[in-house]
């Protein structure tokens, strides 16, 4: 029986960035699931605070180059790598000089939300997709972590659905209701346009509410884990009418216990039929 390939995105990783529910889940359960048997691969963004030096990281020539259309204007992409040696794995991330060299992560200095964090979560989420397909490696998975990853579902069930990479991968969407009050612009939509994307593909986000859009993610997903104990009315009302796969809510801890439900849920998964949405 052949290893499946699971493939981690998520918007923060720990030693890279601070310690969080998101960054810290998103250092311990790949690396978790790599030594229960399945292979990985891991990205995140790579923030301006990152020191590159420390931390070791170095471009992938090979990876990097292309340009991203987004909203009409191109944006290059440079793909970079570092490893954390203690854990046997390879982190990827996704840079542009617009969108990820300022020093801070999702706001600015006087806490308010970047108002290009759409773009900025655009370009990761198609990033990531090109990347994978340059590697040629089909994940049988791929686990999205934050809201930052919350477009990977509607890119792989849109207009990547035809790519052989992920014709047959299963999308699973943890939810960790961050940033909640954010809405982002009217503009939203304008900025998923790509071939393959239709304008009824593009309805679920005719109101762009950060619930909204962890709504959308969640229905196109086909499986989703809630990610923090934290509850959102709007999000709970629409897991409680979906027959989505549901794992529910389970403290990190060091035992093994939250890495072997997650390695179960995308077993489960995996004997299931993908979905487009419900």
């Amino acid at each position: 029986m052949k290893k499946a390939k699971v493939l981690f995105i998520s918007q923060e990783i720990t030693p890279f960035l601070d310690v969080t529910e998101v960054s810290n889940i998103a250092r311990f359960l790949p690396q978790g699931v790599q030594e229960k048997g399945k292979e990985i691969r891991t990205f995140m963004p790579r923030f301006g605070l990152i020191n590159e030096r420390r931390n070791q990281l170095h471009e992938v020539i090979r990876l990097s180059g292309m340009n991203l259309i987004i909203d009409d204007s191109d944006h290059p992409l440079i793909i970079k790598v570092a490893s954390i040696q203690s854990a046997r794995m390879q982190v990827y991330f996704i840079d542009n000089e617009e969108y990820f060299q300022r020093k801070m992560v999702f706001r600015d200095a006087k806490k308010k939300f970047y108002k290009d964090n759409e773009d900025r979560m655009v370009f990761f989420c198609r990033g990531v997709l090109e990347t994978v397909k340059k590697l040629g490696w089909a994940p049988d998975v791929i686990h999205c972590h934050g809201w930052m990853t919350s477009l990977i579902p509607f890119f792989v069930k849109t207009g990547y659905k035809d790519e052989p990479m992920f014709k047959n991968s299963r999308v699973v969407y943890s939810s960790y209701l961050q940033d909640m009050e954010e809405t982002f612009s009217p503009n939203f939509t304008k900025k998923l346009k790509m071939d393959g994307v239709s304008t009824d593909d593009m309805k679920l986000y005719k109101d762009p509410t950060m619930a909204n859009i962890h709504i959308a993610a969640m229905k196109l997903s086909d499986g989703v884990i809630k990610g923090c104990d934290t509850k959102n009315a709007t999000v709970e009302s629409y897991l409680k009418k979906s027959n989505k796969p549901v794992l529910e809510y389970k403290p990190f801890d060091d035992e093994g216990a939250f890495v072997n439900a997650c390695s179960d849920f995308y077993d489960e998964l995996l004997e299931q039929e993908p979905v487009l949405q419900d």
